[in-house]
């Protein structure tokens, strides 16, 4: 049964496209037909990280619109070949989201793939709310500050409530959290908030934690998503990520401060 998967959050810039373009790429890696749809109407940043910007013709409004077919729109990976990419339009405003025309859209998806990851933009209005409508679970992406968790508990409010699911009383969103950008470093310093604080605020269950790194900016520049990059400890969280999600058992890494070399020496 194919499962509709929101990446989104309330906050911007907290990696919720690094995370839907991960996520995935990680699904598709391992033997799961995949498409990831881009809700970012005007703010179109997805084609870029998956490195197919020149390869746009039709978008997602554009086929909502019967400007085009969804077969003229997906994109297909060069790497895998059972992963899709929907880009957003660039010239239109999220109004060109229609309810009926995203169902209609989502539907034609669910009937050729086994996951379709929505890309949600940021905030709570009409983009964002139609990126989390039709979603069976949701990765909320958020980043170790006071902020940033708020925003997220926002989200979660409008998850229980403000969904189809949620509407026909069809059971719960399945809720994930996925925490960005942290630094155990800064955590000991008191800057961050820790893994227990925004576990202990957002109380839902911990799906992964990708550490700051520069692997993650200089992949999005290269447009390759940063889950293919072995040597990064935040391809490698994420590739945790993904198979904690396909329900295997994987301990979180990178939670704890490096040691350097004078420490390993003498055990500090």
């Amino acid at each position: 049964m194919t499962k509709i998967v929101v990446v989104t959050s309330g906050k911007g810039g907290v990696g919720k496209t690094t995370t839907a373009a991960s996520f995935a790429t990680g699904l598709a890696a391992r033997g799961h037909k995949t498409a990831v749809v881009d809700f970012d109407v005007g703010l179109r940043n997805l084609d870029l990280i998956m490195g197919v910007e020149r390869r746009v013709v039709f978008d997602f409004v554009n086929v909502i619109h019967g400007e085009a077919t969804l077969k003229q729109a997906l994109i297909k990976d060069k790497q895998f070949e059972n992963l899709s990419i929907l880009a957003a339009s660039q010239t239109r405003d999220k109004d060109a989201l229609t309810a009926a025309g995203v169902e209609r859209v989502l539907d034609e998806l669910v009937a050729e793939f086994e996951y379709v990851v929505c890309d949600s933009p940021a905030g709570i209005e009409r983009g964002a709310h139609l990126a989390m409508y039709f979603a069976d679970e949701a990765l909320v992406v958020t980043n170790p500050e006071v902020s940033s968790v708020r925003d997220s508990d926002r989200v979660l409010g409008l998850l229980a409530s403000k969904t189809r699911r949620a509407e026909r009383g069809d059971g719960k969103v399945r809720e994930h959290l996925v925490l960005t950008r942290y630094n155990p470093a800064r955590v000991a310093k008191g800057e961050m908030l820790s893994v227990d604080d925004v576990k202990e605020i957002l109380a839902i269950p911990l799906l992964g934690v990708i550490p700051e790194s520069q692997a993650v900016l200089t992949c999005s520049n290269a447009g390759v998503p940063v889950i293919r990059e072995e040597n990064a400890d935040a391809g490698l969280a994420y590739q945790d990520l993904v198979a904690r999600f396909l329900g295997e058992e994987r301990p979180h890494r990178f939670l704890d401060q490096k040691k350097g070399l004078f420490s390993k020496l003498f055990g500090g």
